[in-house]
C-alpha cells in the first residue's frame, strides 16, 4: 500500500480496511473512505501492536497489517508446540497448516523454526473492489497457503503492471481461464480467483466440487488462470488511477469522444482505448469494418479494435502465453447475459457442442451463437481458429455493467460446475 492517511481515498483504502477488518479492529464498509472511522481503527490497530498511534497508514503499519491481507503469517515454534496446537490457537486447521508447510514432519518440529500458518478465514474478498494491488496480493497469499500453486508473470500491461497467471495441478492436459479483458466486467477477476482458492481448500482436504474428486481433477489437468488481463482498465473504473494524473488526463479525453458512453462505468477498454476482447487475429479486419461503422473508429471506451491485430500489449502477451503452452481447452469469462458462446463463425470444434451443452446444463445458462456484430477478434475466436479446439466465452450475470457485487454469491454458485466441467473435459 501506498501512504495513506485521513482524507485519502480509493482502492487502496478498501484493502486497508480489509485488513483492519480481518484484525478485528474495523467493522464499517469497504467504501474506500479514509475517514474518521477508519483513522480511529487504525489507531487502535497501531496501539495494539505496539506502533506509534499516529494514525497514519507508513511502512511499519503496512508491514503489521499485511498478514491480516495475504491471510498467512509466520511464527516460531515455541516449546510444547504441536502442529494440533498451533492450529487451534490460530483458529486454523491442521491441512492449512500442512499444506503452507511442504517441507515440514509434523511430528517432528524444532523449536525456533520457522512455520508459515494461514489464518482461518477466507483469502479472496467478494465484498469490495479489485485493483490490480489487491489481486497481486491474493496471488501472493494463494502463494503462501498453498505452495505446490505456481506463479508466473507473462507480460506487462500499458502502465508497466505486470500480468500474473496462475497454476496448479500435475496432470497432462492443460487448461485455461482468463478474466477481465473488459475493464468494467471485473467482477470476473474474484470469480476465477474464489473458483481457484475453494478447489485448492478441497484438494488439501480431500474433498470435492460440484460432486467431483479435487484430488482426482489435481491429478488430470494443469490448470492454468489469467485472472486480471487488463489490469489498467479496471483499476480506472474502479478509482485506482489518480484523477490529477497525466494518464487519467488522457482517458477522459479518450472518453470525451464517445459522450454516450459512461464514464468511467462503461469503459471496457485498456488504458490506451483498445477493446482487447477485439484484438486478437480473427476476423480483426472484419471486426474493425463492423465498429467503424458503428462509429468507433479511434481510441474509445469500448469496441475499438486497435491499429492492428495484438496491438496491445495485453493481448499480445496473453496470446504468446497460450502458444507457449498445449492447451486443450479455455474458458474466457465476461459478463452479462448466462450465455456460453461455444464456435467461431463456421469452425465448431470436436466435442465444442457437447461441452458447452454441459456446461449450460450445470450452470442454467444459455449455449448461444455470439451475436454477429462480436463474432470476430475475440480470444475464443482466435483460439478455435489457431487449434480447432474447443473455447469458451462465458457471460456471467445479468444487468448492466459492472454488475453489483450483491450477485458474486450467485455468479460463483452458477459457474463452478462450467469451471469443474472444463477442467473434466479437457
Amino acid at each position: 500500500m501506498l501512504t495513506l492517511r485521513y482524507g485519502s481515498t480509493g482502492t487502496d483504502v478498501e484493502i486497508l480496511q480489509l485488513a483492519l477488518s480481518r484484525s478485528g479492529f474495523y467493522s464499517g464498509e469497504m467504501d474506500g473512505d479514509f475517514g474518521p472511522g477508519t483513522q480511529n481503527s487504525v489507531r487502535r490497530f497501531q496501539a495494539s501492536f505496539s506502533l506509534e498511534p499516529d494514525g497514519v497508514i507508513g511502512p511499519i503499519t503496512s508491514a503489521a497489517l499485511e498478514p491480516f491481507i495475504t491471510g498467512c503469517f509466520v511464527s516460531s515454534v515455541k516449546s510444547g508446540d504441536t502442529i494440533y496446537r498451533i492450529a487451534k490457537r490460530y483458529g486454523t486447521t491442521v491441512a492449512a497448516i500442512e499444506a503452507a508447510n511442504p517441507d515440514i514432519d509434523p511430528n517432528e518440529l524444532a523449536v525456533g523454526e520457522d512455520i508459515t500458518i494461514p489464518y482461518g478465514f477466507d483469502l479472496v474478498p467478494t465484498n469490495m473492489r479489485y485493483s490490480p494491488t489487491l489481486t497481486d496480493i491474493i496471488i501472493k497469499g494463494l502463494e503462501m497457503r498453498y505452495p505446490f500453486m505456481r506463479s508466473e508473470i507473462y507480460g506487462y500491461s500499458v502502465l508497466g503492471h505486470p500480468l500474473r497467471v496462475i497454476g496448479f495441478g500435475t496432470g497432462d492436459r492443460e487448461v485455461m481461464f482468463n478474466a477481465s479483458h473488459h475493464a468494467n466486467e471485473w467482477i470476473t477477476t474474484p470469480l476465477v480467483l474464489k473458483f481457484a482458492e475453494t478447489f485448492l481448500s478441497k484438494y488439501v482436504d480431500g474433498g470435492t466440487m460440484y460432486g467431483r474428486s479435487c484430488k482426482y481433477l489435481f491429478e488430470r489437468v494443469k490448470l492454468f488462470i489469467a485472472p486480471l488481463v487488463n489490469p489498467d482498465g479496471v483499476a480506472l473504473v474502479n478509482g485506482g488511477i489518480d484523477i490529477f494524473s497525466k494518464q487519467y488526463a488522457e482517458v477522459k479525453r479518450i472518453a470525451a469522444d464517445y459522450p454516450l458512453v459512461r464514464f468511467p462505468e462503461g469503459w471496457k477498454a485498456n488504458i490506451e482505448g483498445t477493446d482487447l476482447n477485439l484484438n486478437y487475429p480473427a476476423g480483426w479486419a472484419e471486426a474493425q469494418k463492423i465498429k467503424f461503422a458503428q462509429g468507433y473508429n479511434s481510441p474509445a471506451p469500448r469496441d475499438y479494435v486497435g491499429t492492428a491485430p495484438l496491438s496491445a500489449p495485453e493481448s499480445r502477451a496473453l496470446h504468446d502465453f497460450t502458444l507457449a503452452h498445449n492447451f486443450l481447452l479455455t474458458v474466457s469469462y465476461h459478463t452479462q447475459g448466462r450465455e456460453i458462446y461455444w464456435k467461431y463463425n463456421e469452425i465448431e470444434p470436436e466435442r465444442g457442442y457437447a461441452i458447452g451443452e454441459e456446461m449450460a446444463k450445470v450452470s442454467g445458462y444459455m449455449l448461444a451463437d455470439v451475436p454477429p456484430e462480436s463474432a470476430n477478434a475475440g480470444y475464443k475466436d482466435w483460439f478455435i481458429k489457431q487449434y480447432r479446439l474447443p473455447a469458451y466465452t462465458v457471460e456471467a450475470g445479468s444487468g448492466d455493467n459492472p454488475l453489483p457485487l450483491k450477485q458474486f454469491d450467485e455468479i460463483f454458485s452458477d459457474n463452478i460446475g462450467i469451471m469443474i466441467t472444463a477442467m473434466e473435459s479437457a
